[in-house]
């Protein structure tokens, strides 16, 4: 691909699928928190940018003529940011906006808008798995007394006595989480609405066992100037573009 020069926000799979048919004008943007890939045709930045007028001086800079935001449904300040520069820098920002998960037949899904209500909706459960990321690593201090916490998340960390996390990338499989959960005795899982089929497995399972599902709600994201709702389709507009 050539021509205008695409700056990507990624950190998810459907970024690193769009980064893989990027040629070496292009930049492939990433927080740094998770593993960097190495093994790219395009450039790829590592570390933020100092908010949206940071981001804004970026893309000027750069000469970059169109921002792709492929971060997390849950990155909603990289998203404002994201809309907020290409506005200021007169270049359009398209977004992937990957659809939520629907809860089906079977389902006992207890949704919550924060950490408080993930507590709150925890505490008649013992053994719940967490597969939200980082954010429960920084409350394992405050486990109440009758629950043992599974963590799930990119990084390494040593845990403590009634906790233990388990450094993994997804995607999972329902085999998989299965095991997992049978070998912690897991009687709740919390989760994110990432939406998507790498983490999906965890739901089946649930569905399956009759465990009840703690989700988070998604946060609200800024309206880009065109949405696409995968890789595929966001990768077939920039063909078009650059043709």
């Amino acid at each position: 691909m050539t021509a205008a020069r695409i700056l990507l926000l990624g950190g998810t799979g459907d970024a690193l699928k769009i980064a893989r048919q990027l040629s070496r004008e292009h930049v492939y943007s990433l927080a740094g928190l998770g593993k960097v890939p190495h093994d790219l045709a395009c450039a790829v930045r590592v570390g933020g940018f100092g908010g949206a007028q940071g981001l804004a001086r970026y893309v000027r800079d750069e000469g970059i003529g169109l921002v792709v935001d492929a971060t997390h449904p849950y990155a909603a300040q990289i998203s404002a940011n994201a809309v907020a520069a290409s506005r200021s820098a007169g270049v359009p920002c398209w977004a992937v906006r990957r659809a939520a998960w629907e809860p089906q037949a079977g389902d006992d899904w207890r949704t919550v808008a924060d950490w408080d209500g993930i507590v709150d909706a925890l505490t008649p459960f013992a053994r719940p798995l967490f597969t939200l990321g980082r954010e429960p690593l920084a409350h394992l201090d405050e486990i109440p007394v009758h629950q043992f916490w599974t963590v799930r998340c990119l990084d390494a960390h040593p845990g403590n006595a009634r906790s233990r996390v388990i450094d993994a990338r997804g995607p999972f499989t329902e085999a998989g989480e299965r095991t997992l959960v049978d070998a912690q005795a897991i009687d709740v899982i919390v989760s994110k609405n990432s939406g998507g089929g790498a983490t999906e497995a965890k739901l089946a399972v649930a569905r399956e066992r009759g465990l009840p599902v703690v989700m988070l709600r998604r946060p609200p994201l800024p309206a880009a100037d065109r949405e696409f709702d995968s890789p595929e389709s966001v990768l077939a507009a920039i063909e078009a573009l650059l043709r």
